[in-house]
Order: structure tokens, then C-alpha cells, then sequence
């Protein structure tokens, strides 16, 4: 199994069905928002098997109408550097 590529795709998942919103819809949200971005790449995403920029961290957090932060999960297993 390939290492995880990134700890956000499972938060923008839950928030996507919480929405109740397909892959397709998110992806035009990110259209409006600037980041012209497939499908797939977004369940990519969604299942961690993709890297994520910062830019489309933003993106993605203006599409889903939440913050930045909130994108990242709170896991007190995930050690914060000093």
C-alpha cells in the first residue's frame, strides 16, 4: 500500500456528503473559486493518494465553505513540531 499523500482527504470527503454534494458538484465549486481541477483528482484527494497544494488547500476550503484550519483534523497522535 502507498504511503498516505496527504491528512485532509478524509475531512473533504465527510464535508462533501455532509453537504450531500457528488464530486462533480465540488468540482465546479472549484471552478468558481479558480482551481479548474477533473473529477478524479478530486477522489484522489479524497482518498489521500495525491498531494495537495497550498493553494488548492485554499481553494478547497473556499469551495466547501469552511476555513483553512478546518480542513486539518484534530489528532492528538499527530505530533506538532517545536
Amino acid at each position: 500500500m502507498p504511503a498516505l499523500q496527504n491528512i485532509i482527504g478524509p475531512v473533504v470527503r465527510r464535508i462533501r456528503y455532509q453537504r450531500g454534494w457528488t464530486q462533480a458538484m465540488l468540482t465546479a465549486r472549484c471552478a468558481q473559486a479558480g482551481w479548474d481541477v477533473h473529477e478524479s483528482t478530486i477522489g484522489k484527494i479524497e482518498a489521500q493518494y495525491r498531494c495537495v497544494t497550498d493553494r488548492e488547500i485554499v481553494v478547497l476550503a473556499q469551495a466547501l465553505g469552511i476555513k483553512v484550519q478546518d480542513l486539518f483534523p484534530i489528532d492528538p497522535k499527530v505530533k506538532k513540531s517545536k
